[in-house]
């Protein structure tokens, strides 16, 4: 296993500190674990080859042939 230094400022160490003590785990494998989620959050590269790879698969407006019109929608305002 790899050993890194980082440096973080003071408040967000004692941020990250809390977060590890609220999940009991230490805040080294919490920072560990937080940067896994992060680089192994994304598709595989067998899944990015076959993106497009269906020519004929349908586009939006014939997939939603036949249901009708939308219902209107509320305003925010």
């Amino acid at each position: 296993m790899a050993q890194v230094t980082i440096y973080l400022a003071d408040d967000v160490e004692a941020q990250a500190r809390k977060a590890a003590e609220a999940q009991g785990t230490t805040l080294g494998r919490w920072i560990a674990e937080k940067v896994a989620e992060k680089v192994n959050n994304t598709w595989s590269p067998r899944v990015l080859a076959a993106i497009g790879s269906f020519p004929d698969f349908p586009d939006v407006k014939e997939l939603r042939k036949g249901y009708g019109k939308d219902a209107p929608r509320e305003s925010l305002d």
